[in-house]
């Protein structure tokens, strides 16, 4: 798949294959970033805002922004993506004004719960041991997706041995990655070699420079990441594990509701797909906004 919006800023550029480095630096000044789609105010949903936000006008955002195309920076250090994108319309949705707090993947959780963001909104995967700490707004389907070097011949369902690359924090390095390398250590083989960094930006470029048989990540992360190095990287297999992603919201609040329900109407007027559209990713779009969807019967 080719994903729209290319910047020279990424990893994955030509000019950071050749210098074999790249800035991962975070910043911890409060930014706002990507495009807002024309929308008004749902006043329903508005309705539903717990008073604190509803009176602050502003929906304070945590997120990871390395992790493109989800979410990523500009040239100018912005964050840009279609889950940018997302968020500035259902903010809109609700009357309010979205601000980003960029931070470490593995850091935003904690600080949702510490009421340090209203929101987490950075491509988490919801499952059941997370739902313990947060309530989750389920928006999209993704994938598990494997990347190789250009004419590997990797098989994620048979990869004792290999070294695999994967960002720190996610779900392919906290479940999918252990598990299949416990499933070799009990079968007499040898275990994944995981090789694990606190971004995906330096996770896509330690396997693009040949220090690792194959990487593992969400589906439109790997896809974007091969269409801009594809004659360095390219797809390992088809995607699998299809999970729903989650906005991470502290539990007990009144917010999922709020959130629930302008998303639902972005779906139902076409403003969500129009965004997913534009960036290449409807392949993942879901019918109904839900809560909480790894557990829910």
């Amino acid at each position: 798949m080719r994903i729209k919006y290319v910047t020279p800023a990424l990893v994955v550029a030509a000019a950071l294959m050749l210098s074999g480095c790249v800035d991962n630096s975070t910043t911890t000044e409060t930014t706002t970033g990507g495009n807002t789609p024309d929308v008004g105010v749902n006043e329903a949903a508005a309705a539903l805002l717990p008073d604190d936000i509803k009176d602050a006008g502003v929906l304070v955002i945590g997120i990871d922004p390395t992790y493109a195309p989800n979410e990523y920076k500009d040239d100018a250090g912005n964050p840009i993506g279609w889950e940018v994108d997302l968020a500035n319309a259902m903010a809109a949705t609700l009357g309010l004004e979205t601000q980003y707090e960029p931070s470490s993947f593995d850091k935003i959780i904690p600080s949702v719960t510490g009421g340090s963001y209203d929101i987490g909104f950075s491509s988490f995967t919801d499952n059941a041991e997370r739902e313990k700490v947060v309530d989750f707004v389920n928006y999209y389907e993704a994938g598990i997706q494997w990347a190789q070097a250009v004419g590997g011949d990797v098989d994620p369902a048979n990869a004792c041995g290999l070294t695999v690359t994967v960002q720190t924090g996610t779900y392919e390095e906290t479940d999918e990655l252990p598990a299949k390398s416990q499933e070799c250590v009990d079968a007499g083989n040898e275990p994944i070699d995981i090789l694990k960094f606190d971004t995906q930006d330096e996770a896509t470029n330690a396997l693009a420079l040949g220090r690792a048989d194959a990487m593992s990540a969400d589906s439109p992360i790997t896809q974007y990441a091969v269409s801009q190095v594809e004659d360095k990287i390219e797809l390992a297999g088809d995607s699998f594990d299809t999970a729903p992603y989650g906005i991470a919201v502290a539990k007990d609040s009144e917010l999922p509701a709020a959130l629930q329900a302008a998303l639902q109407s972005m779906i139902d007027d076409g403003t969500y797909k129009s965004i997913l559209d534009d960036w290449g990713v409807f392949s993942g779009a879901v019918d109904s906004i839900t809560i909480n969807a790894a557990t829910a019967s």
